[in-house]
């Protein structure tokens, strides 16, 4: 019944509204006015991404202006198309709005939902272009917000493109918040002979003389033991200084502590713990 009276109701004000005969040019003209919104589209996010590599700290701040001005691009020229086709009164527009939007609610649901989905991202920002996120079960860094999804590209360099409606059903974690910065968890796994104190002035050395840790009072770092009935565990937190070295700052002092903690004859645990390998380092966590 609802769409019976859509129906009704849209063809009642497709009558008043004085609507130009479809020809050639007509045609050329909507199909170069998309055209030319997505150049320029594609020109704003080609220079503002290489304007933000040369900013450095403020890298984020830049990119995240992307999606609002292709969003405004893509509106104007929706907008210069229907006054094209039609060329409505203000109250015609106004009543032609709503009833494109109700037909989009009935008919396209799903394109509906990514649209708005990727309006609250715009202006809500759970995440930004350039954050390290986990989307669902995957996980990477934004390189692009759109009108219809989220292009994420993983640590194994693959570009997924995650719909925007996802943000309604699934959970959403940004591991830096639009900061360059961002916290990584290292954890190490030990011998439960081992001497725990030796170890944690291992770690926590090769954390603040990495090259890639930022640290200050609003970039702290800590580092902490737990022990467990077959093996000890030794946690360190500090700041990577760019989001994009994470996995580099997790190797390197990954690496530089099992060296000096084999010299101290500091061993990994007999029993792997179940998220540990087998060389008795856990792979780091992000929060």
């Amino acid at each position: 019944m609802a769409d019976t009276l859509l129906s009704n109701v849209t063809a009642d004000v497709a009558m008043e509204l004085p609507i130009k005969t479809i020809d050639t040019n007509l045609i050329l003209y909507i199909v170069s006015i998309i055209i030319i919104a997505y150049v320029i589209s594609y020109l704003l996010s080609f220079i503002l991404v290489h304007v933000s590599e040369r900013i450095g700290w403020y890298r984020t701040s830049v990119t995240m202006t992307i999606p609002l001005l292709k969003l405004l691009v893509y509106m104007v020229a929706l907008y210069y198309i229907i006054i094209a086709v039609i060329e409505p009164s203000l109250t015609q527009m106004i009543a032609f709005s709503g009833l494109f939007g109700a037909a989009i609610g009935f008919g396209l649901k799903d394109l509906f939902s990514d649209i708005v989905g990727g309006i609250v991202i715009i202006f809500e920002k759970p995440y930004q272009i350039g954050d390290k996120v986990t989307i669902g079960d995957k996980y990477g860094e934004v390189k692009d917000i759109g009108i219809r999804s989220t292009r994420i590209q993983t640590p194994a360099d693959e570009l997924v493109s995650v719909p925007n409606n996802t943000i309604f059903s699934q959970p959403v974690t940004s591991g830096n918040a639009g900061d360059l910065a961002m916290m990584i968890v290292i954890d190490l796994f030990i011998h439960p002979d081992s001497d725990a104190d030796t170890a944690m002035k291992i770690l926590k050395e090769a954390l603040v003389t990495s090259k890639y840790v930022i640290i200050s009072k609003r970039y702290p770092y800590t580092v902490l033991f737990e022990d467990f009935p077959f093996y000890k565990r030794i946690r360190a937190k500090g700041y990577v200084n760019d989001l994009r070295l994470e996995f580099e700052f997790k190797s390197e002092v990954t690496r530089r502590s099992w060296a000096e903690l084999k010299k101290a004859g500091i061993r990994p645990p007999s029993i792997v713990p179940p998220s540990a390998d087998m060389s008795g380092q856990s792979p780091a966590t992000i929060l």
